[in-house]
């Protein structure tokens, strides 16, 4: 990576360094969210995996004109919210070595600026963990690192004993 990238990569994700990477295997179970045959909410939506590691994740959600656009011409605050919403699953999930049943409890999202023909980056990671439920914010920026929104989300985990969906 040159250091203009680098330097680039440092605006759009500025809080990864703060946390230690993935065993190998861990993190490419992972960077196959939103891979799945089954078009499943986030595939529909679009988001793509870019980083994970502990306790953290990096998503993107690229422009899609007209599908994620209001009539004014900029991305719609929902699909926003679903990054918020999204991006830290995997950030909260990764640190399981069974499937967990999650669910949101609490999705608080403030929005700051506009997005205009541009990608999403979100960036989510843990804040408190306790037996069941799990804290975490999220910062959502531009393709140009402008600041769009930020949020905070409260997921409840279930123990490994409860019934999931096969996600194959």
């Amino acid at each position: 990576m040159t250091v203009v990238a680098t330097l680039r990569a440092m605006e759009i994700s500025p809080n990864a360094h703060r946390f230690e990477p993935l065993e190998p295997t861990v993190r490419d179970l992972w960077m196959g969210y939103a891979r799945w045959e089954t078009e499943y909410y986030p595939k529909f939506v679009g988001l793509q995996m870019e980083d994970v590691r502990v306790d953290y994740c990096r998503m993107r959600l690229p422009w899609r004109d007209p599908q994620l656009i209001q009539p004014q011409g900029v991305m719609h605050g929902g699909a926003i919210a679903s990054m918020i919403d999204t991006v830290v699953v995997p950030a909260i999930a990764s640190a399981y070595s069974e499937r967990r049943r999650m669910a949101t409890i609490n999705l608080a999202v403030n929005f700051i600026g506009p997005v205009v023909k541009s990608d999403i980056i979100g960036e989510g990671w843990v804040t408190k963990r306790g037996r069941s439920i799990v804290y975490c914010q999220v910062e959502i920026v531009d393709d140009r690192a402008a600041p769009v929104a930020f949020g905070t989300v409260v997921y409840r985990i279930g123990s490994p004993t409860e019934e999931f969906r096969d996600l194959g």
